[in-house]
Order: structure tokens, then C-alpha cells, then sequence
């Protein structure tokens, strides 16, 4: 009874420590986070000097005009006419739409931190069929202007150049008020507009106009763009080996290699609420194809999920040592266990560390072959034989290997992670087929008080080692 008593209070002295490790690995995820809040900051601190994210709208042909509607009303009996002036714009959306462009990525940096950000050379070309407003009353027309809208002006490269219907326009900055100034006829539009074309020419008239900007435009990461048309192609190119497609409209057609990405996205305005969420409620979300240079690995992402798979380590570890102690009936004391737990503490931080100076794959192997090999040559002194430390350190290589694995498989991580437990349990299960537990545990039991035979020598004074 005193025997199966001891045994219980190890299983729970093992218990409490593998609770004390995880309590340490949370702190450890404690300072992931705050790695990526520091991150984010640098991104932030980054755009305010640079350009934020951007988002390309337009254009769309916008006619201002002041209509006076004359109504019909009775007064006593007596018939008069009353006026009233009506100040608006309608907006015509082009009927093709075409961006080709190509982004250009750099590094920028703030400390540790590197952030990708972008020029964007493109060309904006389409066609507006232009109806007969359908317009009671005496009308006054205002200066029609083709209407962009860009997320920051400060990312506006140079000046963009335009062409209507083969002759150039220039392109001027607009804000409310100076509309409101060049214009005759209040335009109240219900999204902002940062850039403007004058066509003066085409204001109440009926036909075709054809258009073409030149646009250069720098931001943070992430570009995207509105397909306000009846019909839009949008053509991206980049030197960029790991974009992320975003948005509510995924490519047509995608080519990404070692060399950058070619991208093809075919929107129908069928497809695409973009235009009744202009005209309805045009400061809410508007659909919109997405591009992001993303860092092909997110050190802090993946870090954090490596902690996560240190319950696993930490769990696999004690549990093999335990296993060793019931199968090969000698003792390892709570400390010992306790040692090896806050050594696999360490290695996650020394991969944060590591990898925000190194790629994550040489920073995952240089963390493991410092973890592994220290834990390697303490455990052939723990558990007695050179033989068993090597194993164990060749078992913690190979689980190692098999946990980058699933680290870098965003696909497959839980096919390989569900195979790896599985041929886990296998191994144990098949290793221990033939093991008595209770005399086992019952022996572990009755050779708790005798002392540890003395530990093999790994390093003799010479530099030999000996089993």
C-alpha cells in the first residue's frame, strides 16, 4: 500500500511540474504577443511617414447640375405656379474598366523590424457611354469631372497624367469646397474624392468618352482596387514572391514563382454589389479585389504556434521519461524533470529571439540544436548510459524535425500533426505490448528508496568518453 502510495505522489509531483512548464510557456506566449505588438507599432510608425494601405477608386463621370421644377398647386380656388430649385449631381460608372500596373517592393525598416512597402506604376483605361439625362424642367449643368479616389494623397508619386478621348487633361487634387468653388452647382457627392479631370465639354451632352490616367502611387503592404464598372480587368505584376490574395474577387488567372507573381482578375458588374453600394450607402464596405506583399513567414505567428505545440514537447517528454522509468526501472528525480522542462522553456524563447535577427528556418535549427544538445549530454548522465541519452536526443531530433514540419505547412498541418500523434501512440503502444504494468509499477515502487547507480562517465580527463 506504501509502495502504490509513492507511486501516486510522483505521478502528481510530475503533474504539478508539467503544470508549472505550461504556466511558463503562457508567459512565454505573453511575450510573442508583445513582440507583435511592437511589430504593428513599427508598421504604424512606418505608414504615418510613408503612405498607409491604398485603395484605387474609379473613375466615375460625375454631372453636376441645378434643375428648377415649376409645380402646380391651388390656393382658394385659384391656381398658381410655385418653383423650386433642386441642387445635385448623377454619376455615370464606365462601362469598361482596365487596370495594368506593376508593384514595386522594398524594404523599409524601423529597428528589428522590416515592413514591405510598394510603388505602384499604373495605367487606368476605359470608355463611359454617356446617356440623355433624364431631367424635367430647366436644367443647368455644372462642369462634369471624371471623380478617383485614392485611401492616401500622400502616396500620390509625381503628378498623373490624363487623356479624354485622345487629348490630355490635366489632373487636379479636389476636396468638397473647391468643387463647390469651380462649380456653378453645389456636387453632393456621398464618397470623397482626392483627384479630379474637368470635362468641361461633355456637360449635358450625350456620347462616348474614352479615358486614360497614368497613376504612380506608393503604400504599406496592401493595394487594392474597387471595380466600379459593367465590365473590369485588373492586371498585377509584382517582383514579389509571396503575395496573398484577399478581397471579396480571387484571380482568374495567377502565376507566382521564386521570380514575383502575375495576377489576372476578370469582375462583371453581375458579380459585383460595387455600384449599388456607391449609390446606397457609399461609406460602408465596398467590394474590392486585394493584393498584400505579406512576409513570406511570420516569425511571431509561427513562434506562436510552436508554443503551442510545447504542451505536446513538454508532455512527450515527461511522459518518455516516465515510461523509461517503468520499463527500465530506474528513478529520475523531480528535478531532473523539472530542469529538462524549463530547458524547453528557453527554447521557445531562443527562437523569438533568434529569428527576429535570422530566417525562422535557420533560427528553428539553431534553437533545437542548442536545446537538443544540451539536453542530450545531461541525459546521459540522468538516465545512466550514453546509450540512452543519444537515443533519447536522436527521438527529440527526429519529433524536432517533424514539428517544422507542421509549422510550415499552412495546408497540411493537421493531417501531418493528427499522423504524428497517431505514429506516436503506435510506437508506444507496440514498444509496450508485452510490458506487465503492475509488476512493473510495483518493482518502480520498491526500488524508490535505493540509491542511483553511479552515472557513466560521458567525458573522461582525457577527452574519451566510455558507455
Amino acid at each position: 500500500m506504501k509502495k502504490n502510495l509513492s507511486l501516486l505522489l510522483k505521478l502528481c509531483v510530475i503533474g504539478a511540474l508539467a503544470l508549472v512548464i505550461l504556466i511558463a510557456l503562457y508567459l512565454v506566449d505573453g511575450v510573442i504577443s508583445d513582440r507583435q505588438t511592437y511589430r504593428d507599432q513599427a508598421v504604424e510608425s512606418i505608414t504615418a511617414s510613408y503612405a498607409s494601405e491604398q485603395r484605387i477608386l474609379g473613375p466615375l463621370l460625375v454631372q453636376p447640375y441645378r434643375q428648377v421644377i415649376e409645380e402646380e398647386s391651388t390656393d382658394n380656388g385659384k391656381k398658381k405656379i410655385d418653383t423650386r430649385t433642386v441642387e445635385s449631381t448623377y454619376t455615370i460608372f464606365p462601362s469598361g474598366l482596365n487596370v495594368m500596373g506593376v508593384l514595386k517592393p522594398s524594404i523599409r525598416r524601423h529597428g528589428l523590424y522590416r515592413v514591405p512597402v510598394y510603388e505602384f506604376d499604373g495605367t487606368v483605361i476605359g470608355h463611359f457611354d454617356v446617356p440623355e439625362p433624364k431631367l424635367e424642367g430647366k436644367v443647368e449643368f455644372g462642369v462634369p469631372y471624371l471623380a478617383f479616389h485614392v485611401s492616401d494623397a500622400r502616396g500620390i508619386v509625381g503628378r498623373p497624367t490624363a487623356e479624354l478621348n485622345g487629348a490630355a487633361y490635366p489632373v487636379q487634387g479636389a476636396t468638397i469646397s473647391q468643387l463647390e468653388q469651380d462649380n456653378p452647382v453645389h456636387p453632393p457627392l456621398g464618397w470623397s474624392t482626392n483627384l479630379r479631370v474637368l470635362v468641361p465639354g461633355m456637360a449635358g451632352k450625350v456620347g462616348g468618352l474614352d479615358f486614360k490616367v497614368d497613376l504612380a502611387l506608393a503604400g504599406t503592404q496592401r493595394l487594392e482596387i474597387v471595380p466600379v464598372a459593367g465590365s473590369n480587368r485588373f492586371e498585377l505584376s509584382s517582383s514579389w514572391p509571396e503575395p496573398l490574395f484577399a478581397g471579396q474577387f480571387l484571380p482568374r488567372t495567377r502565376e507566382i514563382s521564386r521570380d514575383g507573381f502575375h495576377a489576372v482578375w476578370d469582375v462583371s458588374s453581375l458579380a459585383s454589389a460595387t455600384q449599388q453600394q456607391l449609390i446606397a450607402n457609399p461609406t460602408a464596405g465596398i467590394d474590392a479585389i486585394s493584393v498584400s506583399l505579406s512576409d513570406p513567414i511570420d516569425v511571431y505567428r509561427l513562434s506562436d504556434r510552436a508554443v503551442k505545440y510545447g504542451i505536446l514537447f513538454v508532455f512527450l517528454t515527461f511522459g518518455g521519461f516516465f515510461l523509461f522509468e517503468i520499463v527500465k526501472q530506474m528513478l529520475i528525480h523531480p528535478v531532473q524533470y523539472l530542469l529538462v522542462g524549463a530547458c524547453l522553456t528557453v527554447f521557445f524563447l531562443l527562437l523569438v529571439s533568434i529569428s527576429e535577427h535570422l530566417t525562422f528556418a535557420l533560427a528553428y535549427l539553431v534553437s533545437s540544436l542548442a536545446y537538443i544538445g544540451l539536453l542530450t549530454y545531461y541525459l546521459v548522465f540522468v538516465l545512466h548510459s550514453k546509450e540512452y541519452g543519444l537515443a533519447f536526443g536522436g527521438i527529440l531530433a527526429v519529433l524536432y524535425a517533424a514539428i517544422y514540419g507542421l509549422l510550415v505547412s499552412e495546408d497540411n498541418a493537421l493531417l501531418l500533426g493528427s499522423s504524428l500523434l497517431f505514429g506516436l501512440i503506435a510506437i508506444v503502444m507496440i514498444g509496450t505490448r508485452k510490458v506487465d504494468w503492475y509488476q512493473k509499477t510495483a518493482d518502480l515502487a520498491g526500488t524508490a528508496g535505493a540509491a542511483p547507480p553511479p552515472p557513466a562517465p560521458f567525458f573522461s580527463p582525457t577527452g574519451g568518453g566510455e558507455g
